[in-house]
Protein backbone atom coordinates (compact mmCIF):
# COMPACT_ATOMS: atom_id res chain seq x y z
CA UNK A 1 0.00 0.00 0.00
CA UNK A 2 1.33 3.56 -0.82
CA UNK A 3 2.07 5.82 1.62
CA UNK A 4 0.36 9.22 1.59
CA UNK A 5 0.96 12.34 3.52
CA UNK A 6 2.76 15.45 3.77
CA UNK A 7 5.97 13.55 3.55
CA UNK A 8 4.87 12.35 0.18
CA UNK A 9 3.73 15.06 -1.51
CA UNK A 10 5.80 16.78 -4.26
CA UNK A 11 7.87 19.57 -2.99
CA UNK A 12 7.66 22.66 -5.14
CA UNK A 13 11.44 23.97 -6.37
CA UNK A 14 13.03 26.85 -4.89
CA UNK A 15 13.12 29.21 -7.24
CA UNK A 16 16.39 29.74 -9.13
CA UNK A 17 18.84 32.31 -7.01
CA UNK A 18 19.21 35.96 -8.78
CA UNK A 19 22.95 36.70 -9.00
CA UNK A 20 23.30 40.37 -7.66
CA UNK A 21 24.15 43.13 -9.95
CA UNK A 22 27.15 45.17 -10.39
CA UNK A 23 27.68 47.88 -8.47
CA UNK A 24 30.79 49.48 -9.64
CA UNK A 25 29.34 51.96 -11.75
CA UNK A 26 28.93 55.98 -11.58
CA UNK A 27 26.73 56.93 -14.85
CA UNK A 28 23.55 55.46 -15.71
CA UNK A 29 20.67 56.20 -18.47
CA UNK A 30 17.29 54.69 -18.23
CA UNK A 31 15.65 54.85 -21.44
CA UNK A 32 11.65 53.64 -21.52
CA UNK A 33 8.97 54.09 -23.39
CA UNK A 34 6.23 56.23 -21.28
CA UNK A 35 6.11 58.22 -17.87
CA UNK A 36 5.59 55.54 -14.93
CA UNK A 37 7.53 52.42 -16.92
CA UNK A 38 10.37 52.83 -14.41
CA UNK A 39 7.71 52.53 -11.37
CA UNK A 40 5.95 49.97 -12.00
CA UNK A 41 8.97 48.07 -10.49
CA UNK A 42 12.68 50.10 -11.10
CA UNK A 43 12.21 52.99 -9.37
CA UNK A 44 13.68 51.21 -5.99
CA UNK A 45 16.87 50.25 -7.72
CA UNK A 46 17.31 53.87 -8.64
CA UNK A 47 16.69 55.05 -5.61
CA UNK A 48 19.60 52.37 -4.39
CA UNK A 49 22.04 53.63 -7.03
CA UNK A 50 21.47 57.35 -6.84
CA UNK A 51 21.97 56.89 -2.93
CA UNK A 52 25.31 55.62 -3.49
CA UNK A 53 25.91 58.75 -5.49
CA UNK A 54 25.44 57.44 -8.94
CA UNK A 55 24.21 59.72 -11.42
CA UNK A 56 21.35 58.63 -13.60
CA UNK A 57 19.25 60.62 -15.90
CA UNK A 58 15.85 59.39 -17.08
CA UNK A 59 15.00 59.52 -21.27
CA UNK A 60 10.85 59.13 -22.03
CA UNK A 61 10.32 57.92 -25.42
CA UNK A 62 7.26 59.14 -25.59
CA UNK A 63 5.28 61.41 -23.15
CA UNK A 64 2.63 59.30 -22.68
CA UNK A 65 -0.02 61.60 -23.86
CA UNK A 66 -2.93 58.27 -25.56
CA UNK A 67 -2.85 56.76 -22.21
CA UNK A 68 -5.12 58.37 -20.54
CA UNK A 69 -9.15 57.69 -22.31
CA UNK A 70 -11.06 61.00 -20.27
CA UNK A 71 -7.56 63.70 -20.94
CA UNK A 72 -7.25 64.95 -24.43
CA UNK A 73 -3.90 64.20 -25.65
CA UNK A 74 -2.33 67.46 -25.40
CA UNK A 75 -3.41 68.51 -21.70
CA UNK A 76 -1.94 64.69 -21.16
CA UNK A 77 1.23 65.41 -22.25
CA UNK A 78 1.53 67.89 -19.79
CA UNK A 79 -0.09 65.97 -16.96
CA UNK A 80 2.33 62.82 -17.26
CA UNK A 81 5.47 64.91 -18.17
CA UNK A 82 4.85 67.02 -14.60
CA UNK A 83 4.01 63.28 -12.73
CA UNK A 84 7.05 61.80 -14.37
CA UNK A 85 9.29 64.60 -13.16
CA UNK A 86 8.12 64.80 -9.55
CA UNK A 87 8.36 61.13 -9.25
CA UNK A 88 11.86 61.01 -10.35
CA UNK A 89 12.73 63.17 -7.68
CA UNK A 90 11.47 60.78 -5.44
CA UNK A 91 14.58 58.46 -5.99
CA UNK A 92 17.17 61.53 -6.74
CA UNK A 93 17.03 61.33 -10.70
CA UNK A 94 17.16 65.44 -11.79
CA UNK A 95 17.24 65.29 -15.25
CA UNK A 96 14.54 63.83 -16.96
CA UNK A 97 14.28 64.07 -20.55
CA UNK A 98 11.42 64.05 -23.01
CA UNK A 99 11.92 62.79 -27.10
CA UNK A 100 8.25 63.35 -28.18
CA UNK A 101 8.05 60.45 -30.05
CA UNK A 102 3.96 59.91 -30.25
CA UNK A 103 2.51 57.32 -27.63
CA UNK A 104 1.04 54.03 -28.56
CA UNK A 105 2.25 53.72 -32.27
CA UNK A 106 6.30 53.31 -31.97
CA UNK A 107 7.62 51.47 -34.29
CA UNK A 108 11.05 49.24 -34.12
CA UNK A 109 13.39 50.10 -36.49
CA UNK A 110 16.17 52.10 -38.15
CA UNK A 111 14.95 55.76 -37.44
CA UNK A 112 14.28 54.64 -33.46
CA UNK A 113 17.85 53.26 -32.69
CA UNK A 114 19.29 56.38 -34.98
CA UNK A 115 17.21 58.73 -32.52
CA UNK A 116 18.28 56.10 -29.13
CA UNK A 117 22.22 56.49 -30.54
CA UNK A 118 22.18 60.27 -30.42
CA UNK A 119 20.77 59.90 -26.77
CA UNK A 120 23.58 57.45 -25.22
CA UNK A 121 26.21 59.49 -27.36
CA UNK A 122 25.33 62.57 -25.56
CA UNK A 123 24.94 60.68 -22.39
CA UNK A 124 28.10 58.07 -22.14
CA UNK A 125 26.58 55.91 -19.53
CA UNK A 126 28.28 52.46 -18.42
CA UNK A 127 24.86 50.96 -17.99
CA UNK A 128 21.79 51.51 -19.78
CA UNK A 129 18.48 50.22 -18.26
CA UNK A 130 14.99 49.98 -19.77
CA UNK A 131 11.82 48.25 -19.36
CA UNK A 132 11.05 44.91 -20.34
CA UNK A 133 10.36 44.40 -23.88
CA UNK A 134 9.67 40.43 -23.82
CA UNK A 135 6.44 39.27 -25.77
CA UNK A 136 5.25 38.38 -22.20
CA UNK A 137 5.32 39.12 -18.46
CA UNK A 138 6.22 35.44 -17.94
CA UNK A 139 2.57 34.28 -18.23
CA UNK A 140 -0.36 34.91 -21.19
CA UNK A 141 -0.45 38.19 -20.45
CA UNK A 142 1.14 40.02 -24.13
CA UNK A 143 3.26 43.12 -23.37
CA UNK A 144 2.51 46.28 -24.57
CA UNK A 145 3.60 47.31 -28.18
CA UNK A 146 5.96 50.46 -27.26
CA UNK A 147 7.53 48.53 -24.84
CA UNK A 148 8.48 46.12 -27.10
CA UNK A 149 10.07 48.59 -29.45
CA UNK A 150 11.53 50.71 -27.72
CA UNK A 151 13.43 47.49 -25.89
CA UNK A 152 14.76 46.08 -28.80
CA UNK A 153 15.97 49.64 -30.07
CA UNK A 154 17.74 50.16 -26.57
CA UNK A 155 19.70 47.61 -27.16
CA UNK A 156 20.71 47.71 -30.55
CA UNK A 157 21.36 51.46 -30.59
CA UNK A 158 23.91 51.14 -27.83
CA UNK A 159 26.70 49.02 -29.57
CA UNK A 160 25.42 51.73 -32.72
CA UNK A 161 26.59 54.33 -30.83
CA UNK A 162 30.16 52.98 -30.52
CA UNK A 163 30.62 52.47 -34.21
CA UNK A 164 31.76 55.60 -35.60
CA UNK A 165 30.70 54.47 -39.23
CA UNK A 166 26.82 54.13 -38.20
CA UNK A 167 24.85 57.80 -37.63
CA UNK A 168 27.92 59.43 -38.81
CA UNK A 169 26.08 62.72 -39.49
CA UNK A 170 26.04 62.76 -35.75
CA UNK A 171 29.01 63.48 -35.02
CA UNK A 172 29.75 67.02 -35.24
CA UNK A 173 29.97 69.99 -32.41
CA UNK A 174 32.22 67.59 -30.48
CA UNK A 175 29.65 65.09 -30.13
CA UNK A 176 31.69 61.61 -30.30
CA UNK A 177 31.14 57.69 -30.57
CA UNK A 178 30.50 56.07 -27.40
CA UNK A 179 30.99 52.65 -26.87
CA UNK A 180 31.37 52.43 -22.58
CA UNK A 181 28.19 51.07 -21.98
CA UNK A 182 28.69 48.02 -20.81
CA UNK A 183 25.59 46.44 -19.85
CA UNK A 184 21.73 47.15 -20.31
CA UNK A 185 19.70 45.51 -17.73
CA UNK A 186 15.68 45.25 -18.75
CA UNK A 187 13.80 45.28 -15.74
CA UNK A 188 10.73 43.33 -14.40
CA UNK A 189 11.68 40.60 -17.22
CA UNK A 190 10.40 37.18 -16.86
CA UNK A 191 14.02 36.17 -18.17
CA UNK A 192 15.55 37.90 -15.36
CA UNK A 193 18.38 35.90 -13.41
CA UNK A 194 20.15 39.32 -11.56
CA UNK A 195 18.50 41.44 -9.21
CA UNK A 196 19.35 44.48 -6.59
CA UNK A 197 18.63 44.47 -2.85
CA UNK A 198 15.66 46.99 -2.74
CA UNK A 199 14.60 46.58 1.08
CA UNK A 200 16.07 50.13 1.73
CA UNK A 201 14.86 51.72 -0.95
CA UNK A 202 11.53 50.12 -1.18
CA UNK A 203 9.07 53.23 0.34
CA UNK A 204 11.13 55.64 -2.08
CA UNK A 205 10.23 53.36 -4.90
CA UNK A 206 6.41 53.34 -3.78
CA UNK A 207 6.64 56.97 -3.85
CA UNK A 208 7.69 57.52 -6.74
CA UNK A 209 5.15 55.11 -8.50
CA UNK A 210 2.14 57.54 -6.28
CA UNK A 211 3.62 60.27 -8.13
CA UNK A 212 1.46 59.42 -10.75
CA UNK A 213 -1.78 59.72 -9.28
CA UNK A 214 -3.67 61.61 -12.08
CA UNK A 215 -2.44 58.23 -14.51
CA UNK A 216 -4.09 55.52 -12.18
CA UNK A 217 -7.32 57.59 -11.37
CA UNK A 218 -7.48 58.13 -15.21
CA UNK A 219 -6.89 54.40 -15.48
CA UNK A 220 -9.95 53.64 -13.05
CA UNK A 221 -7.93 52.02 -10.73
CA UNK A 222 -10.03 53.15 -8.11
CA UNK A 223 -8.53 50.71 -5.54
CA UNK A 224 -5.43 50.53 -6.30
CA UNK A 225 -2.50 50.43 -3.70
CA UNK A 226 0.71 51.38 -5.12
CA UNK A 227 2.55 49.58 -2.09
CA UNK A 228 0.44 46.25 -2.79
CA UNK A 229 1.34 45.86 -5.89
CA UNK A 230 5.00 46.69 -5.81
CA UNK A 231 5.25 44.47 -2.94
CA UNK A 232 3.97 41.13 -4.79
CA UNK A 233 6.94 41.12 -7.40
CA UNK A 234 9.13 42.59 -5.07
CA UNK A 235 9.22 39.61 -2.66
CA UNK A 236 9.46 37.16 -5.11
CA UNK A 237 12.77 39.18 -6.66
CA UNK A 238 14.07 39.48 -2.44
CA UNK A 239 12.95 35.73 -2.13
CA UNK A 240 15.63 34.75 -4.73
CA UNK A 241 18.05 36.85 -3.06
CA UNK A 242 17.71 36.38 0.25
CA UNK A 243 16.81 39.54 0.98
CA UNK A 244 13.23 40.93 2.46
CA UNK A 245 12.88 43.14 -1.24
CA UNK A 246 14.31 43.36 -4.59
CA UNK A 247 14.16 44.32 -8.18
CA UNK A 248 14.84 41.78 -11.26
CA UNK A 249 16.28 42.73 -14.08
CA UNK A 250 17.65 40.66 -17.34
CA UNK A 251 21.20 41.65 -18.11
CA UNK A 252 22.64 42.16 -22.12
CA UNK A 253 26.51 42.30 -21.98
CA UNK A 254 27.27 44.89 -24.56
CA UNK A 255 30.84 43.00 -24.76
CA UNK A 256 31.98 39.98 -27.60
CA UNK A 257 31.73 36.59 -26.76
CA UNK A 258 29.68 37.03 -23.70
Amino acid sequence: MTETGPESAPRTPAPTPLTPLAEDWERGLAIVAHPDDLEFGAAAAIARWTAQGKQITYVMVTSGEAGIDGLAPDRCREVREAEQVASARVVGVDEVEFLGLPDGVLEYGVPLRRTLAEVVRRHRPEIVVTGNFRDTWGGRNLNQADHIAVGRAVVDAVRDAGNRWVFAEQLTDGLEPWGGVREVWASGSPEAEHGVDTTATFAAGVASLEAHRAYIDGLGWADFDPAEFLEGGSRQAGQRLGTTYGAAFEVYPMGWGE
